[in-house]
């Protein structure tokens, strides 16, 4: 699968501090989306798919410790660091007791931040797992296997990549841009419609023995796997 830069999230409702984060953030290669209330911010996280969430604790609408829990409670496990000006070792555990993975301190050190993400995103890569199963469709990373209950499916390889992501993203709503960047690279230069007629190859070979449909299509947006 073609290897792209990871999307980090960043809700901060103080704009020079988002700014700033944000700009550290893209002069390391990563791609950055800023939200700067808790609303839009929930809103981004679940529908952006990130690999990563910097979260203020602090903010209009939702907190970052509400954030936090409705992510977690709907299988959310995007790693997540909090940051807040509260430093006592209690804020801490409430902190991390509400889902999130790591927690900083402001003012905070931007090249420990950095590190932090970089560890974050290392040990997520490290933890992917070897084989996704979503109803009764699975699929095996090692041996390329793809399985309808019992029944095996033969795809091609940018079909496999493209189910690949479906799989690792189960129930999210995923833009044909991310799509496009994650299958096809960020370069991709050909046809618009590739999406759309991959994701046609695959429901016939999914649905072949008349199984129910997996691939939702989200007018206008995307798509996403879900019942």
């Amino acid at each position: 699968m073609t290897q792209v830069t990871s999307n980090i999230l960043v809700v901060e409702d103080e704009a020079k501090l988002a700014q700033f984060i944000e700009l550290e953030l893209k002069y390391e290669g990563y791609t950055v989306t800023v939200a700067s209330d808790g609303l839009s911010g929930l809103s981004a996280a679940r529908e952006g798919n990130p690999d990563l969430i910097i979260l203020d604790w602090m903010m209009p609408g939702f907190s970052g410790l509400e954030i936090c829990r409705r992510l977690r409670d709907t299988g959310n496990k995007v790693p997540i660091i909090l940051l807040t000006a509260k430093d006592e070792v209690r804020d801490r555990v409430e902190g991390l007791d509400s889902g999130a993975d790591d927690y900083m301190v402001k003012p905070f050190s931007v090249e420990e931040l950095l590190a932090r993400v970089r560890a974050h995103l290392r040990r997520t890569q490290e933890e992917d797992p070897e084989s996704l199963q979503f109803s009764d469709l699975r699929l095996n990373r090692s041996t390329r296997e793809v399985y309808r209950g019992n029944r095996s499916i033969e795809l091609t390889a940018k079909e496999f990549d493209l189910l690949d992501y479906l799989l690792a993203h189960p129930r999210q709503v995923l833009t044909r841009d991310q799509i496009l960047e994650r299958v096809w690279g960020y370069d991709f230069m050909g046809d618009s419609n590739i999406i759309e007629v991959y994701v046609r190859y695959l429901r016939l070979k999914l649905e072949a023995e008349g199984e129910k449909r997996l691939i939702q299509t989200v007018r206008g947006v995307g798509y996403v796997l879900r019942d």
